[in-house]
């Protein structure tokens, strides 16, 4: 009889320990959920454009296990810096057209461009599907996730479709600027080059040029306006 009793006592002071533990635990993940949704709200949501201040070691306590969870935007926008926004100013700045009269000496460096294009979209959909894929999985209180969700939103899925949208128009440029050049330097024999400017008396050549020329400045407006929709993502202008 003794020894059942200590027995029974042994385990009911586990389970009220364990109870304890578990209000106690509780308690201490709905406070550290409050925390980071007010640090998002503030420092995120409440500022225009992309803000991803990087947290503190005292901010990453105080949110507990939700601080891994802003990882998952973190670590997009690190990836973003490191292999997607450099491939895309490299491509932009080799596929520059400054004038129509060095199209025909810069093929390479807009196939360069393109390619560079290229690689900075399957980057940024790569990027894009892995952080989807940790965002999809993450467990959160129903006051946090509409916070965090607007959060995601704002660091991770607009600036990426802002990205996106400059991959395309940005190739049509490309292809037509490869296509413009690659007749003048076919031509060389009736064009004659003069600064930022072509002649020809040849007026089927003239047609030619002129049509390709323009179809190239209408699409190179598309880019502008991509590359101010991207601006306006990032700056919230």
């Amino acid at each position: 009889m003794i020894m059942g009793t200590r027995r029974a006592g042994f385990a009911l002071t586990w389970a009220v320990a364990l109870t304890l533990c578990l209000a106690g635990c509780g308690a201490n993940d709905a406070q550290q959920g409050a925390e980071f949704s007010k640090f998002l709200q503030a420092r995120v949501l409440d500022k225009p454009g992309v803000h991803v201040p990087q947290l503190t070691d005292d901010e990453r306590a105080s949110f507990g296990h939700y601080a891994e969870q802003y990882a998952v935007i973190t670590d997009f926008n690190k990836a973003m810096d490191q292999s997607v926004s450099p491939k895309l100013t490299a491509a932009m700045q080799a596929g520059s057209i400054t004038s129509i009269g060095d199209l025909s000496t810069r093929l390479a460096q807009l196939k360069e461009a393109k390619a560079g294009i290229n690689a900075m979209e399957s980057a940024l959909g790569e990027h894009v599907a892995r952080a989807d894929a940790a965002h999809a999985k993450l467990e959160q209180p129903a006051d946090l996730k509409p916070v965090y969700d607007k959060t995601y939103d704002r660091l991770v899925t607009q600036p990426a479709a802002a990205f996106k949208s400059i991959a395309p128009v940005m190739n049509k440029v490309l292809d037509q600027a490869i296509d413009l050049g690659t007749y003048i330097d076919q031509h060389q024999a009736s064009v004659r080059i003069s600064g930022p400017m072509i002649e020809t008396s040849d007026p089927a050549v003239r047609s030619a040029i002129n049509e390709k020329l323009q179809t190239l400045q209408t699409n190179q407006q598309a880019v502008q306006a991509a590359q101010a929709r991207l601006r306006s993502v990032v700056y919230g202008s």
